[in-house]
């Protein structure tokens, strides 16, 4: 029988001879780098033997031998014994060069992934409360992922009380059993109780190594007030994110800001680790200025769950449907849904029938982004407005007199005719005096900084404000003054703000633009002409002598100051936003022909080309969203990774 290999060292065996006496040292495995082995299982005399697995070039095993098996060359084999976290960092390398299942360009970019890679994601999931349902949300959250990616996920459970059951125990080389419960469809988990001394760093790491050979996503479940200090900085090194639920508790707040304290110098260098926090709010028990306080203590990507159970099962439905589940595992399976809503005026009330066809198809986006109209329209809808609701308050401004009651002049103009506060308090009048982080989603609001011209992204603060400086057109309304700085309209940096969702991690991306294009506004004006040319001349007359007493006395008439400088940003703005679109998985440009940008009076046709290029592109919509990560796919490598000399 052959001996156990030396660490890193390559070995040639002949065909039938026995590969390996026993599994690689912890945080080790064997890799087949040229010809064939098979895993088989003595059985009685009678019976002979079973393979139960076939090993080829560039797979690797380990972990993988019971008692009466063997792992056996069946051709002329080259073994060698490699770190799982060197083969970790080789994987992604050559990975990046050659996509898996596509032709081999060079010598190099022959390794394809191996059933043993360690390529899984591990995700700490630690509870600082409890009463906090901590087993129950981590089992929905990884259900959830599970639906939303297709992939193998593990959920991992680090018990520290000898009362509570456990499938082994975490010592310098664990025994993993090789059949896991099943917590539901392709979700598995594992109990592992800690010793009573803590366990080696170097143990972690072959722990996770094994782990991550398996299983795409490992979610590490751990209660911080149950788990010893040092247990849980072994676990947060390794780890890619870890999310910490905690209540609107002072105390649970105190025990998260000592932790990082602690924690931070440890993880200092490493910076792919990435600190998210999910506060869990019971009923309707509101933020109050909570998320704040978990922002100075240094965690600025914050969660909700909102009418979170306190205890398992209460208050959510089967199957993870809680739309603030879905959010938290579409972000740990690297699958969240952006929309982003254009500027545009008037035009911008397509976006509501848009949204209207998304809510009746179950296309629920995670996140979305608006520019001017678009933050507008965006800010009703993440907070709680439903696509009838908004088409309610869209067909108010068909009541005569109604824009009127939108004008508030500002005399002398000199920075800007209107004010826009009569608009902002419009909005007031639906949502109140909300915070972004009181609003059912999450919104990012657009605009420019006067006097930097940077882009400036609202995520925090109170909304209307921060809408109020998205629409403040410049040379319109009088920019906006928050503190020390100036604020105008977000579309004029960036009228589709597609790039901003790319930012914070969004990977799927619906883009509504509502800016026609140049063509489109040439072939509407011709139309026009067409129409004009087909009109009594008694109309035109009447027309020729009341339309000089309109331009001078309405600064929103056509040909006018306003309307020349709205036209002209529009102009500037649809190459902007045509590159931008570009950058989505789907643009919906609907299908307006009007170039009036204060037709605010006939919302219903903008609404209904919303509609038709939202129905028109459904199942384009759908597919994107319905995507499924792709699990990492086990292929031998077409030809050996090295040779012995």
């Amino acid at each position: 029988m052959g001996s156990l290999m030396a660490r890193g060292q390559v070995r040639r065996f002949a065909p039938e001879t026995p590969v390996v006496a026993s599994d690689p040292p912890a945080g080790w495995a064997f890799l087949v780098l040229s010809g064939s082995c098979r895993l088989q299982r003595r059985l009685p005399e009678e019976a002979g033997r079973e393979i139960l697995r076939t090993f080829k070039r560039g797979e690797t095993f380990g972990g993988l031998l019971l008692p009466d098996t063997h792992v056996i060359a069946t051709e002329d084999s080259s073994v060698f014994c490699i770190r799982l976290q060197d083969l970790a960092e080789l994987v992604p390398k050559v990975s990046r060069r050659r996509p898996a299942g596509s032709p081999a360009t060079d010598d190099s970019a022959r390794f394809a992934f191996t059933p043993d890679a360690p390529e899984g994601k591990i995700v700490m999931l630690a509870f600082f409360s409890d009463s906090l349902p901590g087993g129950f949300l981590a089992e929905q959250i990884a259900q959830r992922l599970r639906s939303e990616t297709a992939a193998a996920v593990l959920l991992l459970q680090l018990v520290a009380s000898g009362d509570e059951p456990a499938d082994c125990v975490l010592n310098d080389d664990p025994d993993l059993p090789t059949e896991l419960p099943e917590v539901a469809d392709g979700v598995r988990r594992l109990r592992i109780r800690l010793p009573g001394e803590p366990p080696a760093p170097e143990v972690w790491g072959g722990l996770f190594g094994r782990l991550r050979c398996r299983f795409d996503y490992v979610l590490l479940d751990v209660s911080a007030e149950r788990i010893p200090m040092s247990v849980l900085f072994e676990s947060i090194k390794q780890t890619r994110t870890a999310y910490f639920f905690l209540r609107r508790s002072s105390g649970d707040l105190y025990h998260l800001d000592r932790f990082l304290h602690e924690v931070r110098p440890a993880l200092s260098g490493r910076s792919t680790i990435e600190l998210k926090s999910v506060l869990c709010l019971a009923g309707n028990e509101s933020v109050g200025g909570f998320d704040a306080r978990i922002e100075r203590a240094g965690i600025s990507s914050q969660f909700f769950i909102r009418q979170c159970p306190m205890s398992a099962g209460t208050g959510m439905a089967p199957g993870a449907s809680h739309p603030d589940i879905r959010r938290i595992a579409r972000s740990i399976g690297d699958c969240l849904v952006g929309l982003a809503l254009s500027s545009g005026a008037a035009k911008g009330f397509a976006h509501v029938g848009v949204l209207q066809v998304l809510e009746e198809n179950g296309v629920e986006p995670d996140v979305v982004a608006g520019s001017s109209m678009g933050a507008y329209v965006g800010a009703l809808w993440a907070f709680g407005c439903d696509g009838a609701k908004l088409e309610k308050l869209a067909r108010d401004m068909e009541v005569k007199w109604a824009l009127w009651n939108l004008i508030d002049p500002v005399f002398p103009p000199r920075q800007g005719v209107l004010s826009g506060h009569a608009i902002k308090r419009r909005l007031q009048q639906t949502i109140g005096d909300a915070q972004f982080s009181d609003l059912l989603r999450p919104l990012l609001v657009l605009a420019t900084n006067l006097d930097t011209l940077a882009r400036v992204v609202f995520s925090s603060g109170d909304v209307a404000t921060a809408v109020h400086t998205s629409i403040a057109v410049p040379g319109i309304f009088v920019p906006i003054r928050i503190g020390e700085e100036s604020f105008i309209d977000g579309g004029i940096v960036d009228p589709l703000p597609v790039d901003v969702l790319q930012e914070m991690g969004v990977r799927k991306i619906i883009a509504v633009n509502a800016i026609p294009s140049s063509d489109r506004i040439r072939a509407c004006q011709q139309a026009q002409r067409e129409v004009a040319r087909n009109t009594e001349r008694r109309a035109r007359r009447l027309a020729k002598k009341f339309l000089p007493l309109n331009q001078h006395m309405n600064y929103f008439a056509r040909g006018n100051i306003l309307e020349i400088l709205m036209h002209s940003i529009h102009g500037a703005q649809i190459r902007m936003a045509e590159a931008n679109g570009r950058q989505a998985d789907v643009v919906l440009q609907p299908d307006i022909c009007s170039d009036r940008w204060v037709d605010y009076r006939n919302p219903g046709q903008y609404i209904r080309a919303g509609r038709e290029v939202a129905l028109r592109k459904l199942d384009e919509i759908k597919a994107v969203v319905q995507e499924k990560g792709t699990p990492h796919e086990i292929k031998p490598a077409p030809e050996a990774m090295a040779a012995v000399a």
